[in-house]
Protein backbone atom coordinates (compact mmCIF):
# COMPACT_ATOMS: atom_id res chain seq x y z
CA UNK A 1 0.00 0.00 0.00
CA UNK A 2 1.72 3.18 -1.16
CA UNK A 3 1.60 6.82 -0.19
CA UNK A 4 1.13 6.31 3.57
CA UNK A 5 2.57 8.93 5.85
CA UNK A 6 4.83 7.85 8.67
CA UNK A 7 2.31 8.78 11.38
CA UNK A 8 -0.48 6.82 9.65
CA UNK A 9 1.71 3.72 9.46
CA UNK A 10 2.64 4.14 13.11
CA UNK A 11 -1.01 4.51 14.11
CA UNK A 12 -1.94 1.37 12.22
CA UNK A 13 0.81 -0.65 13.86
CA UNK A 14 0.02 0.60 17.38
CA UNK A 15 -3.72 0.02 16.95
CA UNK A 16 -3.15 -3.54 15.80
CA UNK A 17 -0.51 -4.37 18.40
CA UNK A 18 -2.62 -2.99 21.24
CA UNK A 19 -5.83 -4.76 20.32
CA UNK A 20 -5.55 -7.60 17.81
CA UNK A 21 -4.94 -10.98 19.41
CA UNK A 22 -4.15 -14.32 17.85
CA UNK A 23 -7.23 -15.72 16.17
CA UNK A 24 -9.14 -12.43 16.15
CA UNK A 25 -10.65 -10.81 13.13
CA UNK A 26 -8.90 -7.51 12.63
CA UNK A 27 -5.83 -9.02 11.00
CA UNK A 28 -7.52 -9.00 7.60
CA UNK A 29 -5.81 -5.76 6.61
CA UNK A 30 -2.57 -6.03 8.57
CA UNK A 31 -0.74 -3.30 6.68
CA UNK A 32 -3.66 -0.90 6.42
CA UNK A 33 -3.77 2.42 8.28
CA UNK A 34 -6.32 2.52 11.08
CA UNK A 35 -6.52 6.27 11.64
CA UNK A 36 -5.08 9.56 10.55
CA UNK A 37 -3.54 10.66 13.84
CA UNK A 38 -1.52 13.90 14.14
CA UNK A 39 1.90 13.54 15.72
CA UNK A 40 1.10 16.50 18.00
CA UNK A 41 -2.05 16.88 20.07
CA UNK A 42 -4.69 19.17 18.64
CA UNK A 43 -7.48 21.05 20.43
CA UNK A 44 -9.46 21.55 17.24
CA UNK A 45 -12.47 19.40 16.49
CA UNK A 46 -12.23 17.16 13.43
CA UNK A 47 -13.68 18.63 10.23
CA UNK A 48 -17.32 18.05 9.32
CA UNK A 49 -20.31 19.43 7.44
CA UNK A 50 -21.15 23.09 7.98
CA UNK A 51 -24.89 22.92 7.35
CA UNK A 52 -27.15 24.23 10.13
CA UNK A 53 -27.76 21.91 13.05
CA UNK A 54 -31.44 21.61 12.13
CA UNK A 55 -30.58 20.33 8.64
CA UNK A 56 -27.95 17.89 9.90
CA UNK A 57 -30.36 16.57 12.54
CA UNK A 58 -33.02 15.94 9.89
CA UNK A 59 -30.48 14.10 7.74
CA UNK A 60 -29.47 12.00 10.76
CA UNK A 61 -33.10 11.12 11.49
CA UNK A 62 -34.37 10.58 7.93
CA UNK A 63 -31.31 9.09 6.21
CA UNK A 64 -28.85 7.87 8.85
CA UNK A 65 -26.95 5.52 6.54
CA UNK A 66 -26.52 8.14 3.82
CA UNK A 67 -25.59 10.86 6.31
CA UNK A 68 -22.91 8.78 8.03
CA UNK A 69 -21.53 7.35 4.79
CA UNK A 70 -21.23 10.73 3.08
CA UNK A 71 -19.49 12.28 6.08
CA UNK A 72 -17.08 9.37 6.40
CA UNK A 73 -16.26 9.50 2.68
CA UNK A 74 -15.53 13.23 2.79
CA UNK A 75 -13.97 13.76 6.20
CA UNK A 76 -12.44 10.42 7.24
CA UNK A 77 -12.65 8.22 10.33
CA UNK A 78 -13.27 11.15 12.68
CA UNK A 79 -15.67 13.97 11.85
CA UNK A 80 -17.76 16.52 13.70
CA UNK A 81 -21.48 17.09 13.20
CA UNK A 82 -24.18 19.20 14.82
CA UNK A 83 -27.15 17.23 16.13
CA UNK A 84 -30.00 18.80 18.06
CA UNK A 85 -28.86 20.95 20.98
CA UNK A 86 -25.39 19.35 21.04
CA UNK A 87 -23.11 21.38 18.82
CA UNK A 88 -19.94 19.35 19.42
CA UNK A 89 -20.65 15.75 18.36
CA UNK A 90 -17.73 13.70 17.05
CA UNK A 91 -18.19 10.41 15.16
CA UNK A 92 -15.31 7.92 15.48
CA UNK A 93 -14.85 4.79 13.38
CA UNK A 94 -11.25 3.74 14.01
CA UNK A 95 -10.62 0.82 16.45
CA UNK A 96 -7.78 2.65 18.22
CA UNK A 97 -9.97 5.71 18.87
CA UNK A 98 -12.92 3.55 19.92
CA UNK A 99 -10.67 1.75 22.39
CA UNK A 100 -9.53 5.03 23.92
CA UNK A 101 -13.15 6.09 24.43
CA UNK A 102 -14.33 2.80 25.91
CA UNK A 103 -11.30 2.58 28.19
CA UNK A 104 -11.63 6.20 29.32
CA UNK A 105 -12.46 7.03 32.94
CA UNK A 106 -16.17 6.18 33.44
CA UNK A 107 -16.56 9.07 35.87
CA UNK A 108 -15.59 11.49 33.08
CA UNK A 109 -18.07 10.20 30.50
CA UNK A 110 -21.85 10.28 30.86
CA UNK A 111 -24.76 8.85 28.93
CA UNK A 112 -27.63 9.97 31.14
CA UNK A 113 -28.11 13.29 29.37
CA UNK A 114 -27.83 11.68 25.94
CA UNK A 115 -30.36 8.99 26.81
CA UNK A 116 -32.64 11.45 28.56
CA UNK A 117 -35.26 10.92 25.88
CA UNK A 118 -35.91 7.49 27.41
CA UNK A 119 -36.50 8.79 30.94
CA UNK A 120 -40.25 9.44 30.70
CA UNK A 121 -40.92 5.82 29.70
CA UNK A 122 -38.09 3.86 31.33
CA UNK A 123 -37.88 5.87 34.54
CA UNK A 124 -35.12 7.68 36.39
CA UNK A 125 -33.50 4.45 37.61
CA UNK A 126 -33.06 2.92 34.17
CA UNK A 127 -29.56 1.67 33.49
CA UNK A 128 -29.64 3.70 30.28
CA UNK A 129 -30.07 7.07 32.00
CA UNK A 130 -27.86 6.60 35.07
CA UNK A 131 -24.24 7.67 35.41
CA UNK A 132 -21.47 7.33 37.95
CA UNK A 133 -21.75 5.34 41.17
CA UNK A 134 -25.50 4.72 40.89
CA UNK A 135 -25.06 3.29 37.38
CA UNK A 136 -22.41 0.88 38.67
CA UNK A 137 -24.63 -0.11 41.62
CA UNK A 138 -27.61 -0.90 39.43
CA UNK A 139 -25.43 -2.70 36.89
CA UNK A 140 -24.00 -4.99 39.59
CA UNK A 141 -27.52 -5.83 40.75
CA UNK A 142 -28.56 -6.70 37.19
CA UNK A 143 -25.56 -8.78 36.18
CA UNK A 144 -26.34 -12.06 38.05
CA UNK A 145 -29.51 -12.85 36.03
CA UNK A 146 -27.44 -12.58 32.87
CA UNK A 147 -24.60 -14.85 33.96
CA UNK A 148 -23.88 -17.56 31.41
CA UNK A 149 -25.19 -20.43 33.53
CA UNK A 150 -28.45 -18.66 34.32
CA UNK A 151 -28.97 -17.70 30.68
CA UNK A 152 -28.64 -21.34 29.64
CA UNK A 153 -31.58 -22.14 31.92
CA UNK A 154 -33.78 -20.03 29.64
CA UNK A 155 -32.91 -22.10 26.57
CA UNK A 156 -36.10 -24.18 26.81
CA UNK A 157 -38.28 -21.08 27.16
CA UNK A 158 -36.63 -19.57 24.10
CA UNK A 159 -37.02 -22.76 22.05
CA UNK A 160 -40.65 -23.16 23.06
CA UNK A 161 -41.49 -19.56 22.14
CA UNK A 162 -39.73 -19.95 18.79
CA UNK A 163 -41.27 -23.31 17.88
CA UNK A 164 -44.79 -22.20 18.84
CA UNK A 165 -44.59 -19.02 16.81
CA UNK A 166 -42.91 -20.47 13.70
CA UNK A 167 -45.66 -23.09 13.48
CA UNK A 168 -48.18 -20.27 12.86
CA UNK A 169 -46.32 -18.53 10.03
CA UNK A 170 -48.18 -18.27 6.69
CA UNK A 171 -47.13 -20.67 3.94
CA UNK A 172 -46.73 -19.74 0.28
CA UNK A 173 -47.43 -16.02 0.60
CA UNK A 174 -45.13 -13.04 1.30
CA UNK A 175 -45.00 -11.71 4.85
CA UNK A 176 -42.56 -9.53 6.86
CA UNK A 177 -40.38 -11.30 9.39
CA UNK A 178 -39.85 -8.38 11.74
CA UNK A 179 -43.37 -8.35 13.29
CA UNK A 180 -43.10 -12.13 13.77
CA UNK A 181 -39.76 -11.73 15.48
CA UNK A 182 -41.19 -9.00 17.70
CA UNK A 183 -43.99 -11.30 18.84
CA UNK A 184 -41.52 -14.11 19.43
CA UNK A 185 -39.02 -12.05 21.44
CA UNK A 186 -41.86 -10.59 23.51
CA UNK A 187 -42.94 -14.13 24.45
CA UNK A 188 -39.36 -14.92 25.45
CA UNK A 189 -39.26 -11.82 27.66
CA UNK A 190 -42.57 -12.72 29.30
CA UNK A 191 -41.22 -16.18 30.17
CA UNK A 192 -37.56 -15.49 30.94
CA UNK A 193 -37.74 -11.97 32.38
CA UNK A 194 -41.21 -11.75 33.91
CA UNK A 195 -41.47 -15.48 34.65
CA UNK A 196 -45.03 -15.67 33.33
CA UNK A 197 -46.45 -18.84 31.84
CA UNK A 198 -49.60 -19.18 29.74
CA UNK A 199 -52.73 -17.71 31.26
CA UNK A 200 -54.99 -14.63 31.43
CA UNK A 201 -52.47 -12.47 33.35
CA UNK A 202 -49.76 -13.19 30.81
CA UNK A 203 -52.12 -12.47 27.91
CA UNK A 204 -53.17 -9.18 29.50
CA UNK A 205 -49.58 -8.07 30.07
CA UNK A 206 -48.57 -9.16 26.56
CA UNK A 207 -51.22 -6.91 25.01
CA UNK A 208 -50.14 -3.94 27.15
CA UNK A 209 -46.43 -4.44 26.47
CA UNK A 210 -46.98 -4.90 22.74
CA UNK A 211 -48.92 -1.63 22.67
CA UNK A 212 -46.21 0.15 24.64
CA UNK A 213 -43.49 -1.12 22.30
CA UNK A 214 -45.46 -0.07 19.24
CA UNK A 215 -46.02 3.46 20.53
CA UNK A 216 -42.40 3.75 21.69
CA UNK A 217 -41.07 3.34 18.14
CA UNK A 218 -42.92 6.37 16.74
CA UNK A 219 -41.21 9.62 15.80
CA UNK A 220 -42.67 11.25 18.94
CA UNK A 221 -40.11 9.36 21.01
CA UNK A 222 -37.18 10.84 19.07
CA UNK A 223 -38.32 14.48 18.78
CA UNK A 224 -39.00 16.32 22.08
CA UNK A 225 -41.00 18.92 20.15
CA UNK A 226 -43.69 16.29 19.52
CA UNK A 227 -44.06 15.32 23.18
CA UNK A 228 -47.46 16.91 23.70
CA UNK A 229 -50.02 14.84 25.59
CA UNK A 230 -53.29 16.58 24.56
CA UNK A 231 -55.23 14.63 27.14
CA UNK A 232 -54.11 11.32 25.71
CA UNK A 233 -55.19 12.15 22.15
CA UNK A 234 -51.72 12.61 20.66
CA UNK A 235 -49.24 9.81 19.98
CA UNK A 236 -47.18 10.92 22.95
CA UNK A 237 -50.28 11.15 25.10
CA UNK A 238 -51.27 7.60 24.17
CA UNK A 239 -47.75 6.43 25.02
CA UNK A 240 -47.92 8.08 28.46
CA UNK A 241 -51.36 6.55 29.12
CA UNK A 242 -50.14 3.11 28.05
CA UNK A 243 -47.03 3.48 30.24
CA UNK A 244 -49.25 4.15 33.25
CA UNK A 245 -51.29 1.01 32.49
CA UNK A 246 -48.12 -1.07 32.17
CA UNK A 247 -46.87 0.34 35.48
CA UNK A 248 -50.02 -0.75 37.28
CA UNK A 249 -49.75 -4.25 35.83
CA UNK A 250 -46.06 -4.60 36.75
CA UNK A 251 -46.52 -3.34 40.32
CA UNK A 252 -49.46 -5.73 40.78
CA UNK A 253 -47.33 -8.62 39.52
CA UNK A 254 -44.50 -7.66 41.90
CA UNK A 255 -46.90 -7.53 44.83
CA UNK A 256 -48.27 -10.96 43.93
CA UNK A 257 -44.80 -12.44 43.56
CA UNK A 258 -43.65 -11.05 46.93
CA UNK A 259 -46.50 -12.91 48.62
CA UNK A 260 -45.74 -16.31 47.09
CA UNK A 261 -42.83 -18.66 47.61
CA UNK A 262 -40.22 -18.28 44.86
CA UNK A 263 -37.89 -21.15 45.68
CA UNK A 264 -36.04 -22.29 42.57
CA UNK A 265 -37.51 -19.62 40.28
CA UNK A 266 -34.78 -18.14 38.11
CA UNK A 267 -36.66 -15.61 35.99
CA UNK A 268 -35.17 -12.13 36.09
CA UNK A 269 -38.03 -10.62 38.11
CA UNK A 270 -37.64 -13.22 40.88
CA UNK A 271 -33.89 -12.66 41.01
CA UNK A 272 -34.30 -8.88 41.21
CA UNK A 273 -36.84 -9.21 44.03
CA UNK A 274 -34.19 -11.13 45.99
CA UNK A 275 -31.20 -8.99 44.92
CA UNK A 276 -29.15 -7.07 47.50
CA UNK A 277 -26.46 -4.49 46.92
CA UNK A 278 -23.09 -4.36 48.71
CA UNK A 279 -24.72 -2.65 51.68
CA UNK A 280 -27.34 -5.38 51.91
CA UNK A 281 -30.12 -3.13 50.65
CA UNK A 282 -32.82 -4.55 48.33
CA UNK A 283 -34.01 -2.88 45.16
CA UNK A 284 -37.13 -0.75 45.49
CA UNK A 285 -40.23 -1.56 43.48
CA UNK A 286 -39.63 1.56 41.39
CA UNK A 287 -36.05 0.48 40.64
CA UNK A 288 -37.20 -2.99 39.62
CA UNK A 289 -39.97 -1.53 37.45
CA UNK A 290 -37.51 0.77 35.67
CA UNK A 291 -35.04 -2.03 34.97
CA UNK A 292 -37.75 -4.42 33.75
CA UNK A 293 -38.97 -1.82 31.25
CA UNK A 294 -35.38 -1.12 30.23
CA UNK A 295 -34.84 -4.81 29.46
CA UNK A 296 -38.13 -4.88 27.58
CA UNK A 297 -37.55 -1.81 25.42
CA UNK A 298 -33.80 -2.28 24.92
CA UNK A 299 -33.90 -6.06 24.45
CA UNK A 300 -37.11 -6.63 22.54
CA UNK A 301 -36.82 -4.26 19.57
CA UNK A 302 -33.09 -4.76 19.10
CA UNK A 303 -33.16 -8.56 19.15
CA UNK A 304 -36.23 -8.76 16.90
CA UNK A 305 -34.62 -6.39 14.39
CA UNK A 306 -31.30 -8.26 14.55
CA UNK A 307 -33.13 -11.51 13.74
CA UNK A 308 -34.96 -9.92 10.82
CA UNK A 309 -31.66 -8.64 9.43
CA UNK A 310 -29.94 -12.00 9.97
CA UNK A 311 -32.50 -13.77 7.80
CA UNK A 312 -32.55 -10.93 5.26
CA UNK A 313 -28.78 -11.35 4.81
CA UNK A 314 -28.52 -15.14 5.00
CA UNK A 315 -31.38 -15.88 2.62
CA UNK A 316 -29.73 -13.86 -0.14
CA UNK A 317 -26.69 -16.15 -0.06
CA UNK A 318 -27.63 -19.74 -1.08
CA UNK A 319 -24.19 -21.09 -0.23
CA UNK A 320 -24.54 -19.74 3.31
CA UNK A 321 -27.97 -21.33 3.70
CA UNK A 322 -26.73 -24.67 2.38
CA UNK A 323 -23.88 -24.75 4.88
CA UNK A 324 -26.17 -23.70 7.73
CA UNK A 325 -28.55 -26.58 6.99
CA UNK A 326 -25.70 -29.07 6.66
CA UNK A 327 -24.29 -27.99 10.01
CA UNK A 328 -27.71 -28.17 11.62
CA UNK A 329 -28.10 -31.78 10.49
CA UNK A 330 -24.75 -32.58 12.10
CA UNK A 331 -25.70 -30.77 15.29
CA UNK A 332 -23.02 -28.09 14.80
CA UNK A 333 -23.49 -24.37 15.38
CA UNK A 334 -20.09 -22.75 14.68
CA UNK A 335 -21.07 -21.51 11.24
CA UNK A 336 -24.42 -20.26 12.52
CA UNK A 337 -22.65 -18.31 15.26
CA UNK A 338 -20.34 -16.83 12.62
CA UNK A 339 -23.29 -15.90 10.37
CA UNK A 340 -25.01 -14.14 13.27
CA UNK A 341 -21.84 -12.19 14.10
CA UNK A 342 -21.41 -11.23 10.45
CA UNK A 343 -25.03 -10.06 10.25
CA UNK A 344 -24.52 -7.93 13.37
CA UNK A 345 -21.39 -6.51 11.78
CA UNK A 346 -22.99 -5.62 8.46
CA UNK A 347 -26.41 -4.64 9.82
CA UNK A 348 -25.91 -3.35 13.37
CA UNK A 349 -29.24 -2.47 14.90
CA UNK A 350 -27.96 0.52 16.89
CA UNK A 351 -25.64 2.81 14.87
CA UNK A 352 -23.70 4.56 17.64
CA UNK A 353 -22.52 4.37 21.27
CA UNK A 354 -22.29 7.86 22.71
CA UNK A 355 -20.36 9.36 25.62
CA UNK A 356 -20.62 12.96 26.87
CA UNK A 357 -17.42 14.24 28.43
CA UNK A 358 -17.41 15.83 31.87
CA UNK A 359 -13.61 16.28 31.82
CA UNK A 360 -11.03 16.70 29.05
CA UNK A 361 -10.09 13.54 27.17
CA UNK A 362 -7.47 12.93 24.50
CA UNK A 363 -8.52 10.54 21.75
CA UNK A 364 -6.61 9.92 18.55
CA UNK A 365 -4.21 12.75 19.29
CA UNK A 366 -6.98 15.31 19.83
CA UNK A 367 -7.94 16.87 23.13
CA UNK A 368 -11.69 17.07 23.56
CA UNK A 369 -13.17 19.46 26.09
CA UNK A 370 -16.01 18.84 28.59
CA UNK A 371 -19.42 18.91 26.93
CA UNK A 372 -18.18 17.21 23.78
CA UNK A 373 -20.17 14.14 22.74
CA UNK A 374 -17.94 11.34 21.42
CA UNK A 375 -19.76 8.78 19.31
CA UNK A 376 -17.96 5.53 18.53
CA UNK A 377 -19.87 4.75 15.35
CA UNK A 378 -20.79 1.07 15.21
CA UNK A 379 -22.15 1.34 11.69
CA UNK A 380 -19.04 2.97 10.19
CA UNK A 381 -16.51 1.00 12.23
CA UNK A 382 -18.01 -2.28 10.99
CA UNK A 383 -17.68 -0.99 7.41
CA UNK A 384 -14.19 0.40 7.73
CA UNK A 385 -12.26 -1.00 4.72
CA UNK A 386 -9.04 -0.57 6.67
CA UNK A 387 -10.36 -3.06 9.22
CA UNK A 388 -12.47 -5.50 7.16
CA UNK A 389 -11.67 -6.68 3.66
CA UNK A 390 -14.63 -6.13 1.28
CA UNK A 391 -16.67 -4.72 4.18
CA UNK A 392 -19.96 -4.52 2.25
CA UNK A 393 -19.92 -8.27 1.50
CA UNK A 394 -21.67 -10.79 3.73
CA UNK A 395 -18.94 -13.28 4.66
CA UNK A 396 -19.63 -15.42 7.75
CA UNK A 397 -16.25 -17.08 7.14
CA UNK A 398 -14.66 -14.03 8.78
CA UNK A 399 -15.72 -15.35 12.15
CA UNK A 400 -15.42 -19.13 11.74
CA UNK A 401 -12.87 -20.28 14.32
CA UNK A 402 -12.07 -16.62 14.97
CA UNK A 403 -13.36 -14.12 17.49
CA UNK A 404 -13.86 -10.52 16.44
CA UNK A 405 -11.29 -8.10 17.79
CA UNK A 406 -12.71 -6.36 20.86
CA UNK A 407 -12.79 -2.85 19.42
CA UNK A 408 -13.42 -3.78 15.77
CA UNK A 409 -16.82 -5.45 16.43
CA UNK A 410 -19.07 -3.57 18.86
CA UNK A 411 -22.77 -4.26 18.11
CA UNK A 412 -23.41 -4.28 21.88
CA UNK A 413 -21.31 -1.21 22.66
CA UNK A 414 -18.32 -1.47 24.95
CA UNK A 415 -16.65 -0.52 28.19
CA UNK A 416 -18.59 -0.36 31.45
CA UNK A 417 -21.77 0.34 29.46
CA UNK A 418 -21.63 -2.71 27.22
CA UNK A 419 -25.06 -4.29 26.93
CA UNK A 420 -25.51 -6.74 29.82
CA UNK A 421 -27.97 -8.77 27.75
CA UNK A 422 -25.59 -9.50 24.86
CA UNK A 423 -25.13 -13.21 25.70
CA UNK A 424 -28.89 -13.59 26.18
CA UNK A 425 -29.53 -11.99 22.76
CA UNK A 426 -26.93 -14.14 20.95
CA UNK A 427 -28.34 -17.33 22.43
CA UNK A 428 -31.88 -16.30 21.53
CA UNK A 429 -30.85 -15.52 17.95
CA UNK A 430 -29.19 -18.92 17.55
CA UNK A 431 -32.22 -20.78 18.93
CA UNK A 432 -34.68 -18.87 16.73
CA UNK A 433 -32.67 -19.44 13.54
CA UNK A 434 -32.36 -23.15 14.33
CA UNK A 435 -36.11 -23.40 14.97
CA UNK A 436 -36.94 -21.74 11.66
CA UNK A 437 -34.52 -23.89 9.66
CA UNK A 438 -35.91 -27.08 11.18
CA UNK A 439 -39.48 -26.24 10.20
CA UNK A 440 -39.37 -24.04 7.10
CA UNK A 441 -37.63 -23.20 3.87
CA UNK A 442 -37.57 -19.43 3.38
CA UNK A 443 -36.75 -17.30 0.36
CA UNK A 444 -36.69 -13.51 -0.03
CA UNK A 445 -39.95 -12.04 -1.34
CA UNK A 446 -38.01 -9.54 -3.50
CA UNK A 447 -34.77 -9.59 -5.44
CA UNK A 448 -33.34 -6.36 -4.09
CA UNK A 449 -31.72 -6.02 -0.69
CA UNK A 450 -33.97 -4.27 1.78
CA UNK A 451 -33.01 -0.68 2.48
CA UNK A 452 -31.75 0.40 5.88
CA UNK A 453 -34.20 2.84 7.50
CA UNK A 454 -34.57 4.36 10.93
CA UNK A 455 -37.25 2.97 13.24
CA UNK A 456 -37.07 5.30 16.25
CA UNK A 457 -33.60 4.47 17.63
CA UNK A 458 -32.82 1.40 15.53
CA UNK A 459 -31.79 0.71 11.94
CA UNK A 460 -34.35 -1.68 10.45
CA UNK A 461 -35.15 -3.33 7.09
CA UNK A 462 -37.55 -1.02 5.26
CA UNK A 463 -40.08 -3.74 4.37
CA UNK A 464 -39.57 -5.75 7.55
CA UNK A 465 -37.51 -8.49 5.80
CA UNK A 466 -40.28 -9.92 3.63
CA UNK A 467 -40.04 -13.65 2.87
CA UNK A 468 -42.03 -16.56 1.47
CA UNK A 469 -42.12 -19.80 3.46
CA UNK A 470 -42.62 -23.45 2.54
CA UNK A 471 -42.59 -26.46 4.84
CA UNK A 472 -39.36 -28.41 5.11
CA UNK A 473 -39.68 -31.73 3.31
CA UNK A 474 -38.92 -34.68 5.54
CA UNK A 475 -37.37 -37.82 4.05
CA UNK A 476 -39.90 -40.60 3.31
Amino acid sequence: MTGLTKDRRQSARLAEESETKDGQVGKERRDAPRASVPLEYSRELPPGPRRPAFIQTLEWILDPKGFMTRCRRRYGDAFSVRLGPSTDVVFLSDPAAVKEVFQGPPEDMNMGDINGLFRRVLGRNSLLVLDGAEHLRQRKLLLPPFHGERIERHRKAMARAADDDVATWPIGEPFPLQPRMQAMTLNVILRAVFGMEDGPKRDELRVLLARLLELNTTIATTLPQLRIELGGLSTWGRLMRCTAQVDRAIYAEMARRREEARHGQDDVLSLLLDARDEAGEPMTDVEIRDQLLTMLVAGHETTATALAWAFERMLRHPAVMARLRADLERGESRYLDAAIKESLRLRPVVPIAARKLTAPLTVGGRRYEPGTVLMPCIFLLHRNPLVYEAPEEFRPERFVNQQPATYAWIPFGGGVRRCIGSSFALLEMRIVVESVLRQLDLRPATRRDERIVRRAFTLSPKRGARVVATRVRTPA
